[in-house]
């Protein structure tokens, strides 16, 4: 059996997010689970939009996500390689010169609309003869390349859409060099992954008319064609498009804005489409064993962005205290203890969190005391040390009984004296950390 080869080549003319990252982690995961090579070939051929901060954001979203590579490679470093294929092409027969402008183009799309035609180019250039060709060379007029599509049949089985048909003869002739002699995505693409040997491409399904044109690249090539997965586009919640804010969030705004563990997107993108049920996994090994790709639907999944957070929530409630230290000396809280960690680590939605936590119980807090004799009546009543998880209750068992106060009239004035807030962490778990010491201090209104 060939070895499974695959790649994510993205361009480096923005921030990754959640979109295309989908796309690579399952590119990834497939290869994972087979053995196989990953390429992460970088495509920054648009000169004017890719930035080389937007390059390493790629590689500091992939390496924080503990996705690895085998090999790198950027397409403006193999000009040379796309330029000797465009020649054969042209030999072939296969790249032919268009002369028409965008505004003449343009005018014959809307004329073949108006008729009730499909908006095919006519190739009126191949008509063209080696005068009318000099004519407009002398006009000022570079030519426009594009590839000469048969009109056989065109099938492949997608492991995602399983058979799919094309007929040749109704589709057009695809532009792939553009007239300054650049030429596009479609066939530097076909170049690549023919000379690094992928052979399972997994790309989103709005590529399905571009693989349509790209069989016949291959083949015109005398290349073998790769396998095609092409994966349903993520809705949001209600069905519709993902907008910025919804969906297409970037990785790194994820870790940085909202402060999602890295495990926290796999476990969601890994699944979302497919039959396994979405869980939360600390690591990439249980998602690589059970990665099939039949397990992926033609169905629109949907995607609510607030399930990274329950699942965060979730990984952090069993991430042990050996690793959880590593993060909290991230965010400046090395001192935290074990003890303190598995006290409140139930409670944490994401890992900043904790350092409400760590206020309340170490100070300073400035208490909220709106009845001192109540807070006096309460210090009275105050159980004997070691206070645990059960203290809590026996201690406002015991207010309730002498005031007669009961909700947010017995609890609300404890949490402000006790916090100096009205809203936080459950208190029978928050008061063992807080102390006999403080919580006195607090209550008598002062600031600790």
């Amino acid at each position: 059996m060939e070895k499974v080869r695959t790649r994510f080549a993205p361009s480096p003319t923005g921030m990754l997010h959640i979109g295309n990252v989908r796309t690579a982690l399952i590119a990834w995961l497939f290869a994972q689970s087979n053995d196989g090579y990953f390429l992460l070939r970088i495509d920054d051929t648009d000169t004017e939009r890719s930035k080389p901060e937007y390059e390493a954001a790629i590689y500091e979203s992939l390496t924080w996500l503990g996705m690895t590579w085998d090999e790198t490679a950027h397409q403006s470093k193999r000009l040379a390689r796309y330029h000797e294929v465009i020649e054969d092409l042209k030999q072939q027969g296969r790249l032919y010169p268009c002369y028409e402008t965008p505004e003449e183009l343009a005018l014959k799309r809307k004329s073949q609309l108006a008729q009730g035609l499909p908006p095919l180019y006519d190739r009126a250039a191949l008509k063209l003869t080696a005068d009318q060709k000099a004519k407009y060379e002398a006009e000022g007029r570079k030519p426009h390349w594009r590839f000469l599509i048969n009109d056989a049949p065109i099938h492949w089985d997608d492991l995602i859409r399983g058979p799919v048909h094309f007929e040749g003869k109704s589709m057009s002739d695809p532009v792939l060099i553009r007239e300054d002699g650049t030429p596009l995505f479609n066939l530097c693409s076909v170049i690549d992954d023919a000379d690094f040997g992928i052979t399972h491409i997994v790309r989103g399904e709005d590529h399905v008319s571009n693989t349509a044109a790209q069989t016949q690249m291959f083949e015109a090539m005398g290349a073998k064609l790769p396998h095609f997965a092409h994966l349903p586009l993520v809705s949001n919640a209600e069905g519709g498009k993902l907008s910025k804010r919804e969906g297409a969030l970037g990785i790194l705004e994820l870790r940085d804005d909202v402060g999602v563990e890295p495990m926290a997107i796999p476990s969601l993108l890994a699944r979302l489409g497919s039959s396994d049920p979405i869980e939360a996994y600390d690591s990439f090994a249980p998602l690589i064993a059970s990665f099939d790709m039949s397990k992926f639907g033609r169905g629109t999944p949907k995607m609510d962005p607030d399930e990274f957070l329950r699942l965060n929530a979730k990984i952090l409630h069993t991430l042990p205290y050996d690793r959880a230290k590593v993060r909290l000396a991230q965010i400046g809280l090395e001192e935290v203890t074990e003890d303190f960690w598995n006290t409140v680590r139930p409670n944490l939605e994401v890992i900043k969190d904790i350092q409400e936590w760590w206020t309340v119980a170490n100070g300073p807090v400035t208490p909220l005391v709106s009845d001192s004799d109540f807070a006096a009546k309460a210090i009275e009543l105050m159980p004997q040390a070691p206070w645990t998880s059960t203290t809590w209750k026996e201690w406002t068992d015991a207010i309730k009984a002498a005031t007669g106060r009961k909700g947010k009239e017995l609890f609300m004035p404890l949490r402000q004296a006790l916090t100096g807030m009205d809203h936080g962490p459950e208190l029978c778990d928050l008061l063992p950390l807080i102390g006999p010491e403080k919580a006195k201090a607090r209550l008598l209104g002062q600031v600790y």
